[in-house]
């Protein structure tokens, strides 16, 4: 799903814009367009764990294009975005499922708002991480948040990946710390992450560990004091969000 929003990559102190941030190209149906522009609505969405690309769609999260370069995708999520996220086949939060369990009990998906403040999710083409930024009410940094996660692959509507359930949590004093390490023990044993996997992911956190110890990008480049345009509107969940791309690219 694309859209049109509102122009513009932000307002006050975010990282400068590029000449190469301009309107996107044409698009031919069904093949994804060179780049997305400024202000353009797009799906930021994962498939459940399966062999290869991933299983059917279970997140999705409609977002506003910030940025689109060959150096790095950058979106917004807006408080109060209606998303889908998967539940226990009751509705109970998968969460509030026991850690022995999580991973095997029925699921199904649900659609729900995001709460909180909004979220800025920064990705670079072909690594196996995304970085979020995390604000508390009234614009208060909290943290960074590295998701590892599949290479995201792009179609005309957006960009899908699979979580590798482990995470990483950076600070503003620059510490840092492993999240989710129980979850992604389990998702092991119970042959979600097989031992090749496990250790990609592994491989993976350790350079995106390296990446911050060097505070390198893009912790460095001055995301935490970037805003939303103003102009921009919540972008809504469209009823296909859950279509198959026709074509898909790294």
């Amino acid at each position: 799903m694309t859209g049109t929003g509102g122009r513009g990559d932000g307002v006050a102190h975010g990282p400068a814009l590029g000449a190469a941030d301009g309107p996107a190209a044409g698009i031919a149906d069904g093949v994804p367009r060179p780049r997305w522009a400024p202000g353009e609505q797009i799906l930021w969405r994962y498939r459940d764990h399966a062999p290869g690309r991933g299983g059917p769609v279970h997140i999705c999260r409609p977002v506003t294009v910030v940025r689109d370069t060959d150096e790095l995708l950058a979106v917004w999520m807006a408080p109060g975005t209606e998303c889908v996220k998967p539940v226990l086949a009751d509705g109970t939060p998968v969460h509030a499922e026991p850690l022995a369990t999580r991973y095997t009990a029925p699921r199904t998906t649900v659609r729900s708002r995001w709460f909180g403040a909004g979220v800025l999710k920064l990705a670079r083409p072909g690594e196996p991480w995304s970085v979020w930024l995390f604000w508390e009410r009234g614009w208060r940094f909290k943290n960074w948040y590295v998701n590892l996660e599949e290479p995201r692959t792009r179609w005309s509507g957006g960009v899908d990946s699979v979580d590798h359930f482990l995470d990483i949590a950076v600070y503003p004093d620059r510490s840092w710390v492993w999240l989710d390490e129980d979850e992604f023990a389990q998702a092991r044993r119970v042959g979600l992450v097989d031992a090749s996997l496990a250790h990609r992911v592994r491989e993976a956190g350790r350079a995106a560990v390296e990446v911050v110890k060097e505070w390198g990008p893009p912790f460095r480049d001055g995301w935490r004091d970037w805003r939303p345009d103003p102009r921009w509107p919540v972008p809504v969940l469209p009823e296909d969000w859950d279509r198959t791309p026709a074509h898909m690219t790294s």
